[in-house]
């Protein structure tokens, strides 16, 4: 919102909620977001009197809502096939293999399978996940065929959960090495490359929680490249061609592997890690594009992290100590504690929040990193009231 007063644009939120609870908020258009046709109409409906020039999707749950809406009003965006193929991973693990762009061999099954038979021909180690959900929520490496019938049965009943129905489920193959994340912006098919991001934390499993972002990437050039390249061609291979994209890789020995390509930008707060130009935020910048105002421009030169707070344990959390303390730590920028007391606190692979986030800027990454491990080792979290997971 502070992007679009920026840049003098008047924003409408489409949101998933009954229109009961917006009847008092101004500039909010209820939608749901599992109705898509009748959410359309309603977009439409509402542009007749109140005319538009883009619509954006701030997460995965809206991208294609957002693509059939634009389509419909003729405005510029990806279509609704590309926004699919980004939201779903096995559509997205289709299209990619069919281009020869590098990522996992995998195969999909149903959660109502039976897990036993298919665990006996399995290459392990194996990562299982849901299609559709996001933040590594029900994503689980197994590395023998005990593991994998629990994972299997523990991510079912994750989707269950969720969307309150049977769904499917991805069985990929477990691509080692470390990973990275490139934000970048589409214009009618051509990358700007944005930002590389390191994370130098392992993302071995058995769940996937991501903790720390920092940028510039001390990758050398021809790394940062090939990364690029990547992205590129998985972009391409998905009908990517307008707006943020969020790319997610693993690197090893023989190169960069697309682990998912979605069109959006990086979730959370995390985009308070990005600047551009004379201090330009990503959201000014995506806005921009949308309306025809802004071009990419050259990141800020200072290098910028963050932290996504681990959930610690299931729970209601009490209290964090030593906010204080850790906003003391040279090179922290602001500490957000996003969950508050008394809140319900549940870790991956069943949750998909973070505690809050850590920021930091230097004058390195390494010094950058430095600080974020520094601040967070002052961090004492309170958890109370543990409730049981069970888990097979």
């Amino acid at each position: 919102m502070d992007a679009a007063r920026g840049l003098g644009i008047e924003v409408v939120r489409g949101m998933d909620v009954p229109p009961p609870m917006v009847r008092s908020a101004s500039g909010v258009l209820p939608l749901d977001f599992r109705d898509l046709d009748r959410s359309l109409k309603t977009i439409v409906t509402y542009t007749e009197e109140h005319p538009v020039q883009a619509i954006l999707s701030l997460d995965d749950a809206a991208v294609v809502l957002a693509a059939r809406a634009s389509a419909a009003l003729g405005l510029p965006h990806n279509s609704t096939e590309a926004a699919q193929a980004a939201r779903d991973k096995y559509v997205m693990r289709r299209k990619l293999a069919a281009a020869g762009v590098p990522s996992p061999t995998f195969r999909l099954y149903r959660t109502t399978d039976d897990v036993a038979e298919i665990a006996r021909d399995l290459p392990y180690p194996v990562v299982v996940k849901p299609t559709t959900l996001a933040g590594s929520q029900g994503v689980i490496r197994a590395d023998t065929a005990v593991e994998f019938l629990a994972a299997f049965r523990r991510t079912g009943r994750i989707i269950g959960a969720t969307l309150d129905c049977p769904g499917d489920i991805l069985v990929e193959d477990f691509i080692p090495g470390f990973e990275v994340a490139l934000e970048g912006l589409l214009d009618r098919g051509e990358l700007h490359v944005l930002a590389i991001f390191d994370k130098p934390d392992p993302l071995d499993g058995p769940y996937f929680e991501e903790t720390i972002y920092v940028t510039p990437s001390r990758l050398p050039a021809d790394a940062q490249q090939a990364i690029t390249e990547c992205t590129r061609q998985a972009a391409l291979a998905l009908g990517l061609q307008q707006g943020p994209i969020h790319a997610e890789l693993r690197v090893n020995a023989a190169g960069p592997w697309i682990v998912e390509v979605a069109g959006r930008s990086i979730g959370g707060l995390c985009s308070k890690t990005l600047r551009f130009g004379s201090d330009v935020s990503l959201e000014t910048l995506i806005l921009g594009q949308a309306v025809g105002l802004v071009t990419p421009l050259k990141r800020e030169a200072r290098a910028r992290g963050v932290m996504m707070i681990p959930i610690p344990a299931a729970g209601l959390l009490k209290r964090v100590e030593g906010v204080a303390e850790a906003e003391a730590v040279t090179g922290i920028t602001e500490i957000d504690i996003t969950v508050r007391p008394d809140q319900l606190l549940v870790p991956l692979p069943e949750g998909s929040t973070y505690l809050g986030f850590i920021f930091a800027q230097g004058e390195s990454p390494h010094r950058v990193e430095a600080a974020l491990r520094a601040a967070y080792a002052r961090l004492h979290i309170e958890v109370a009231a543990a409730i049981p997971l069970l888990v097979e």
